[in-house]
Order: structure tokens, then sequence, then C-alpha cells
């Protein structure tokens, strides 16, 4: 039986390139749709249909959508950058809500039924308990977060209107990269811890900042549940084959492994795999971070048969690190 096509946009992006690949490895056809504002047309694997264009571009939207036949979306599209989004709140409402609700117009416009959405820890804000159950009360501190949010809630909003239904996946700290080594996280000037720990044991960093060592954790510095991306990506597969099958039933599900580590015992592991030792330079806290964030993923282990499969720290920088490699042989190999 031929599978159905699915819409990844943003497929030119770290988790989206990710999902890609589960995708086309389950079989699936997959288009990707991606303005290549942060993606890399590199990233792309050959057997995907790429098109470039931006989400909230209404008319090649849902011709894409037609011309191809396509009855899902996974939609990962936007900015993601914290900080970012409390200095330019407009940019983030705009691509991540405003032009979510044009995706979503196509959608229903054109007849697709089903799409799966990139949401986010940051929609629960400072919880006040953990670990995090899907319940916890949504009370995000930053535009980010709201922006994420208000998607959620729009896609709530139409599945009861129209005939569409929807998983959003709230996914704790992504780290890693294809163990194939096929993608990874690539776009400059990130942020998150795994990725800077390995541009620093790779020599593209000289040091990591530590935000914050007194924090009421066991070491003073915050802790995170980290997932595997290729984990992550498997998810997104395991939640469209859901909502295939059911097409009454939307989710919103929780996406981690249910521990955490803090920011010094990430370093350990990386001096670990690398063999080396990370300079790291304590500083003051930043304002808007929790001191803990564990996720209860509970409801996704009952809801589909998803099963963490790479859910060891250590392995996780291993491939974080030996993409980190490849990429600057990439970009030495392009400056040549």
């Amino acid at each position: 039986m031929t599978k159905s096509t699915v819409l990844v946009t943003g497929g030119a992006g770290y988790i989206g390139s990710h999902a890609v690949l589960a995708l086309l490895d389950a079989g699936y056809p997959v288009v990707v749709l991606d303005n290549l504002v942060t993606g890399f047309r590199w990233a792309v694997d050959p057997r995907a249909t790429f098109v470039q264009g931006s989400i909230d571009d209404e008319p090649l939207v849902r011709s894409t959508l037609e011309a191809h036949g396509v009855a899902a979306i996974m939609h990962f599209a936007g900015s993601i950058i914290v900080p970012e989004s409390v200095e330019n709140p407009l940019k983030y409402y705009e691509n991540n809500t405003a032009a979510s609700r044009v995706l979503i117009e196509a959608a229903v416009s054109t007849g697709v039924r089903h799409l799966i959405f990139s949401s986010t820890a940051a929609t629960y804000g400072m919880p006040e308990a953990m670990p995090i159950t899907e319940s916890t009360p949504t009370q995000p501190i930053n535009p980010y977060g709201r922006s994420k949010l208000m998607t959620e809630q729009m896609l709530g909003d139409v599945a009861a209107a129209h005939p569409l239904n929807f998983c959003a996946l709230r996914y704790f700290n992504v780290a890693g990269a294809d163990p194939q080594g096929r993608t990874g996280q690539s776009t400059a000037g990130a942020t998150h811890l795994i990725k800077v720990a390995v541009e620093a044991a790779t020599g593209k960093r000289g040091h990591i900042d530590v935000y914050g060592t007194d924090y009421p954790t066991q070491d003073g510095t915050c802790i995170r549940d980290y997932i595997h991306v290729s984990d992550l990506a498997a998810a997104h597969v395991h939640a469209l084959e859901a909502l295939l099958a059911d097409p009454g039933r939307s989710y919103t599900l929780n996406c981690g492994y249910g521990r955490g580590f803090s920011v010094l015992e990430v370093l350990d592991a990386v001096d670990r795999v690398t063999n080396m030792t990370i300079d790291r330079r304590m500083q003051g806290r930043r304002a808007g971070d929790p001191p803990e964030l564990i996720a209860d993923n509970s409801a996704i282990l009952a809801a589909l048969p998803w099963r963490p499969a790479r859910d060891d720290l250590d392995a996780i920088i291993a491939d974080a690190l030996a993409w980190e490699r490849r990429l600057a042989e990439r970009r030495q190999a392009e400056a040549a």
C-alpha cells in the first residue's frame, strides 16, 4: 500500500531534517518546504522533493499541497531563540503564530487532515513541580513560548471546527545528530548547551560560559532533560501513524526521557567523551532560566508505540561531536 505524502515545513533545519530522514526511512514520500533563512539545502535528503519558500505564502503552500497530494503536515518552520524573542517579539508572533495560521488555513482549504506540530516545553514557563506532565499549567514567560502555545490553541480550535486532527509534541532539550552522519545541528550561533560544548571541543570556541551556579540543584547549575534528535524524529513518525489510524483524535504530548542532567554533568560527559577538558567560566544567572525542567513522558509512552532508543548522554554527545567534525570538514571544503 502506498503511504501518504507528508509535507515537512522547516525540513532543511536541525530537527526537521532528521524528521525527513525518519519519514523516508519508514517509506513515506516527503515534500520539504523551507525558505533556507536558517536551514541548508544540502541538509535535505535527495529522496525528498524540495520547494523553496515560506509557510506564510499561502498560494505557494496551497499549490504545493495540491500538486503533491499531501495528506499530512509536519510543521517545524519557525524561530526558536528565546532571548531574541524577548528583544524582537513581533518577529516571533509573525514567524511562529501568524505564519502557522496561514499554513493551517491552507491545510483546511485543501483537505489536509493531519498536522504534527513542533511545540516546546517553553509553553510551561517556570513550573513549580517536577516532573512536568501535560496537565502542568501552561504559563510561558517569553514570547517564544507564548507564540508556540498560541499555535497549539489555534490547532485545538481548528480541529474542533474542521476535519483535521493534530499532535503537538512539546520538546524538552533536543541534542545529538543522526548516528549515520547524514545531518545534524548546523546553524551558526547556536545556543544549545551540547552544541556549544562540542564546538568548544573542536576548537570553534575557546571556552564555555556556565550561567548560574547557585540554583537549588545538587551542584547549583540548571538541570535539563536531553533527548536525542533521532528519538524525537521517530516520535513524529509514530505520531503521524496515530493520527492516520484515528482521524477523530488529537494529542498534546511531552517529548523527553524523564530524567535530567545538570550543566556541569553535561560538561563532565563532554570531557569524558572527548578525552579533554573544556575551559568553563562561571557566570551569573540568565533571566528566565528555570532551575529544572524534566518531562513526565508517561503519556507519550501510553499513547504511541514509541520507545527511546538513544537514551544515553555519552552517546548523544558522541553523535553531536561526530557531526561537528563532519561539519567542520564541509565548511573547509566549501571555503577551499
